[in-house]
C-alpha cells in the first residue's frame, strides 16, 4: 500500500467534461444496494481477527460516519429547492437517497456486526452518540443553520457558502479523506470484506457529489466572484476553528498520546488524517475556480505544507486554544507561538499606522506582540519599547474573546480585560481584527 504522504483522492470530476446531467446519470448507473451486503465474514472478523483496541478505534470512527451520513440526509431539503435548473435538482435529490443509503450501511454494519445498537436507524444513533466529538457537533449544527437561513433567503451566495461547507468541506475534506484512510487500514489487514465493499461505494458515491458541488460553486463564482467569494470566505473563517476538533477525541491525557489510540491501532495517526483532508481540502477549493493565493488573510495558512497545517491545528486543540472551551489554555512555547503566528496571519495592518505595535502583557504566561507595517504584520514574544496598545488579561481571557467565546466588552466591564493606548489607536486595534 502506499505511505500516507503518498495518498490522494479521487481526483475531482472534470468540470469541462461533465454536466449536471451526466452526474446524475452516473448515479443512475452506479446504484448499489446498502440491505444487500454480505457481512458474514465480517462477523467473524470483529470479535477473531481484530484486537479490542482495533475495534474500539473502529468503532469511534463509524460512529462518527453514522452520525454525519444521517444528519445531512435532513439537510439537503433546503439546498434541493434553492437551485433553479432541472438537472441540478434532479442530482441534489439523488444524493439525498444516497445519503439515506449510507447511513442505513452505516447502521446495518454497527448492529449486526459491532452489536451496536437496536437494528432501527435511531436506536443506532443513540448507542454511539457517546463516540462524537465537540467539532462533529459543531460542523453539523452550524450546516443546519446554513440549511434553514438557505430556507428563508436562497440567494446564489448563499447557496455556494452552503454547498462549500457542505460538499467541499464536510464531504471532500473530513468524510472522504476519512474513509480511504480507514479502507485502507482495512485492506491491509485483509479483514472485513463486506464493510470494505460498501465503505468503497460509498466513497464513489461522495465524490460524485463532490464533483457536482465544485461545479456549481464555480459556475456560481463565474455570476458573481467577488460576492460568492467574500460570502464563502465568511463561512469559513467561522467555521474552520470548529471543525478543527472534528476528529479530536474529548478524553486526551495531558501529554498528548492518549489521542494515538482512537487511531494507530489501524495504522495512521490524527496528523496523518489531518494531512490527507488538508490537502483535499486545498485540492477542492482551487478547483472551484477561487482565487485562494490572492485572498488577502485566507483562513488557511498556505504557505506551510499539509501536515503542518495539520499538526499546528491539533496543537492548539490538544492546548486549549482551540475548542469548547473546557480544556484550560496552556501556555506552552510552541502553542503561544502557534497562536499568535494566526492572529498576525489574520491581522488587517492597513487599519493602523505603519510601524504599530499591539501589546499583549499576560498576567499568567509570557508577554507577546505583534508589530503592523504596511500590509505585513510580525508577531514576537516579549515587550516592545513603545507598544501603541496594551491588552492586559490571563491568558484563558483572551483565547476565549480570540475564539468567540467571551466578550471583549464584558471582560473589560469586569476588570478582567484592560486596554491602555490613545483612544484612536484602541479603536483601530478592533478594526485591524474585525
Amino acid at each position: 500500500m502506499k505511505p500516507i504522504r503518498e495518498m490522494k483522492m479521487t481526483s475531482t470530476i472534470s468540470l469541462e467534461s461533465i454536466s449536471y446531467r451526466d452526474l446524475y446519470a452516473r448515479w443512475e448507473r452506479g446504484n448499489w444496494a446498502s440491505t444487500r451486503l454480505d457481512f458474514d465474514r465480517d462477523r467473524e472478523d470483529w470479535n477473531r481477527r481484530l484486537s479490542e483496541e482495533q475495534r474500539r478505534s473502529a468503532l469511534w470512527i463509524l460512529s462518527l460516519f453514522f452520525h454525519g451520513e444521517s444528519a445531512v440526509t435532513d439537510h439537503l431539503g433546503p439546498f434541493i429547492s434553492a437551485v433553479s435548473d432541472g438537472d441540478q435538482r434532479r442530482f441534489l435529490i439523488s444524493q439525498r437517497a444516497d445519503e439515506a443509503r449510507h447511513a442505513v450501511f452505516f447502521k446495518r454494519f454497527l448492529h449486526e456486526v459491532a452489536g451496536a445498537g437496536d437494528g432501527s436507524v435511531r436506536g443506532g444513533l443513540s448507542a454511539t452518540a457517546e463516540r462524537l466529538t465537540w467539532g462533529h457537533h459543531q460542523a453539523f449544527a452550524r450546516l443546519d443553520s446554513i440549511s434553514r437561513d438557505l430556507g428563508e433567503d436562497p440567494s446564489p451566495s448563499r447557496l455556494a457558502a452552503g454547498l462549500a461547507l457542505y460538499h467541499i468541506l464536510i464531504e471532500g475534506a473530513i468524510a472522504q479523506p476519512g474513509q480511504h484512510m480507514l479502507e485502507r487500514a482495512l485492506e491491509q489487514l485483509d479483514v472485513l470484506p463486506g464493510f470494505q465493499r460498501g465503505l468503497s461505494l460509498v466513497s464513489k458515491d461522495e465524490q460524485r457529489h463532490i464533483g457536482f458541488g465544485v461545479k456549481l460553486i464555480s459556475d456560481l463564482l463565474q455570476a458573481d466572484p467577488d460576492g460568492v467569494e467574500s460570502t464563502i470566505i465568511g463561512m469559513l473563517n467561522e467555521v474552520l476553528p470548529l471543525t478543527a476538533t472534528f476528529a479530536c477525541p474529548a478524553d486526551w491525557d495531558p501529554d498528548y498520546n492518549q489521542a494515538i489510540r482512537h487511531t494507530a491501532p489501524l495504522g495512521f495517526t490524527l496528523e496523518d488524517l489531518y494531512e490527507v483532508s488538508g490537502r483535499s481540502f486545498e485540492d477542492r477549493l482551487r478547483a472551484t475556480g477561487m482565487r485562494i493565493d490572492d485572498i488577502p488573510r485566507f483562513p488557511v495558512p498556505l504557505d506551510l505544507s499539509a501536515r503542518e497545517r495539520g499538526a499546528r491545528a491539533l496543537k492548539l486543540v490538544h492546548s486549549g486554544f482551540l475548542g469548547s472551551g473546557e480544556r484550560a489554555a496552556r501556555g506552552d512555547g510552541e502553542a503561544l507561538g502557534i497562536f499568535f503566528d494566526e492572529m498576525r496571519r489574520r491581522a488587517d495592518p492597513r487599519q493602523f499606522r505603519a510601524g504599530g505595535i499591539l501589546q499583549w502583557d499576560f498576567i499568567d504566561v509570557e508577554p507577546w506582540y505583534i508589530e503592523l507595517n504596511g500590509d505585513t504584520a510580525r508577531a514576537a514574544q516579549g515587550r516592545a519599547s513603545k507598544p501603541d496598545v496594551t491588552l492586559r488579561s490571563n491568558l484563558q481571557d483572551w483565547v476565549d474573546v480570540a475564539s468567540g467565546r467571551a466578550s471583549a466588552v464584558r471582560l473589560l466591564l469586569a476588570r478582567r480585560l484592560r486596554i491602555r493606548g490613545r483612544p484612536r489607536a484602541i479603536l483601530n486595534f478592533g478594526r485591524v481584527f474585525a
